[in-house]
């Protein structure tokens, strides 16, 4: 049963999925920052790879150390890919872990389950998914497992919970990061 609450969490863990069509939805303090510094903001991310986004916010801290654990930073950093990544922040991930009474330490020490929630959260193909261009319905993960866009624009993983996104679109030079506010779980 625990094997089965760390799998869940897993999943959780690195989503890159094309978002449905949401609105970009940022937080207050994103809002208020001036178009100018926005723009120069996401120009400088555009030279980063989906990796190196993540790890210049400190929200997402607990995602790069899982990437790292389960052995993932040198696939996801490829110049030769077209990563969408579905990045839960610090707390969806405290979250999650209170959820199935795990501890950070014990779902990172099963490298199988932690990249199946990580791949949970990524989608892979010939060109990144932004906002716009997603519609409601499945989405198969790079994990194999499948992620419904509700028409409200929300993600629901296999486990019936639901991810609002918190921000969409940030460019990498390997893909595009949007922000959800929970870790996705495969069944």
């Amino acid at each position: 049963m625990k094997l089965n609450k760390l799998a869940t969490i897993g999943t959780l863990a690195l989503s890159v999925v094309g978002l449905s069509a949401c609105n970009n939805i940022m937080p207050a303090k994103e809002k208020a920052m001036p178009a100018k510094q926005v723009t120069a903001q996401n120009q400088a991310m555009a030279k980063m790879n989906v990796v190196q986004v993540a790890q210049s916010n400190p929200d997402f801290s607990i995602l790069v150390e899982a990437v790292q654990a389960a052995g993932l930073v040198a696939p996801l950093s490829s110049p030769n890919a077209n990563f969408t990544i579905l990045a839960p922040t610090n707390a969806a991930f405290a979250q999650a872990l209170q959820e199935t009474g795990l501890s950070k330490e014990q779902l990172f020490a099963n490298k199988a389950a932690l990249t199946k929630i990580l791949g949970y959260h990524v989608i892979s193909g010939t060109a990144p998914v932004y906002a716009k261009d997603v519609k409601p319905g499945n989405i198969v993960m790079l994990s194999k497992d499948t992620l419904m866009v509700t028409p409200e624009g929300k993600l629901q993983d296999e486990s019936g919970r639901t991810a609002t996104i918190l921000k969409t679109d940030i460019p990498a030079t390997n893909g595009v990061v949007h922000v959800i506010d929970k870790v996705l779980l495969p069944q």
